[in-house]
């Protein structure tokens, strides 16, 4: 869904948001200590965390009494810091998260970030690749067989009656499937929609891309905190998760909000303003469904978890290790009400 076709976040808010002067930021004598809370986002430092950048650079974590500290994890490592309480809160692969509940890992779901599922397949559109059936064959290239890509994969060619064994699977381990797309190694490759669709567009390939999420609801990354974090500190997580929504709304209705912040916290990032402002587009459409246009972001749909559920289970070397439900994994708690502002 286009961004344009959105409503915006009211002019009020966006001013809200912009960075106050250093000396409004002092705290007085009477200033609350604030609360420190560590964040991990994953990965390396990016646009895509533009909310997060906003949130803290604009004062807004301070204002709610948080001092967010923000830190950079791979996945499987930051799902087990968040369930030891090493990290308060933090991003998690959906499909991760089950995984891990699964094997009896103490975490919960507590807001989706990207509501449509962000891994991809990409294919040169010169391949003829236009449907998961035209896969059947080609040669295709991904970092390996595991993880979001790899579940994502599955599910896409199972819409079309097959399997990983009817395609001719090149591993890419330095996660350099791009680059093979493009030197003509490999016809369509496994990545994200924020990413690897841009990247071989500038080096003159037209992607074709195709998503899982009419197939099979996978659960996009969101954020993900422990059982007893959750059990301790509700209040401040929740501040935290309204906090970051109402960044995201801010973003969707103006992303140079977006690029500035992330600018000022990765200074490197201004080196291709255009490339950043592509890559924060399409991730602010990935932010987006009809779920939460209709309950706002964040919104989290228990029914597609017990979907995704059952079609993981159903895999062939299936990483869900022991029957795990939808309402052991997810909790709506923290999510402001539907219809109400996510601004604390």
């Amino acid at each position: 869904m286009s961004t344009t076709s959105r409503s915006l976040v009211p002019l009020l808010l966006v001013a809200a948001l912009l960075p106050v002067s250093a000396a409004a930021q002092e705290a007085s004598p009477d200033t609350p200590e604030l609360r420190p809370l560590s964040v991990g986002l994953g990965y390396i430092p990016s646009v895509q965390f533009a909310p997060f950048y906003l949130a803290q650079t604009s004062g807004m974590y301070a204002d709610a009494g948080l001092d967010v500290t923000l830190q950079n994890q791979i996945d499987p490592d930051l799902i087990t810091l968040i369930a030891q309480g090493a990290v308060d809160i933090g991003l998690g692969d959906g499909t991760s998260v089950i995984t891990a509940r699964s094997q009896g890992i103490p975490i919960r779901y507590v807001a989706s970030i990207y509501a449509d599922f962000p891994s991809v397949v990409v294919a040169d559109a010169a391949s003829g690749i236009a449907t998961p059936a035209d896969l059947a064959g080609r040669r295709l290239g991904t970092p390996g067989r595991f993880g979001s890509g790899w579940v994502m994969l599955q599910a896409l060619l199972s819409s079309a009656g097959l399997t990983p064994e009817d395609l001719d699977i090149t591993l890419y381990p330095d996660f350099g499937q791009a680059a093979g797309l493009v030197q003509g190694q490999v016809d369509a490759i496994t990545g994200f929609v924020n990413n690897e669709p841009i990247a071989v567009a500038r080096q003159g390939i037209t992607p074709t891309v195709l998503t899982v999420d009419d197939v099979v609801p996978l659960p996009g990354n969101g954020l993900v905190a422990g059982e007893t974090t959750l059990a301790d500190r509700p209040d401040d997580l929740a501040a935290f998760v309204a906090v970051t929504l109402a960044a995201m709304d801010a973003v969707t209705a103006d992303p140079q909000l977006g690029l500035d912040a992330a600018f000022e916290v990765v200074p490197e990032l201004a080196a291709d303003p255009e490339l950043q402002r592509e890559i924060l587009e399409a991730t602010i459409d990935a932010w987006h469904s009809d779920l939460t246009d209709a309950q706002g972001l964040g919104a989290i749909d228990p029914a597609d978890w017990t979907a995704s559920i059952e079609f993981m289970r159903g895999l062939p070397d299936s990483p869900v290790a022991a029957e795990v439900t939808a309402d052991q994994i997810v909790t709506t708690d923290l999510l402001p009400a539907p219809g109400t502002s996510p601004a604390p």
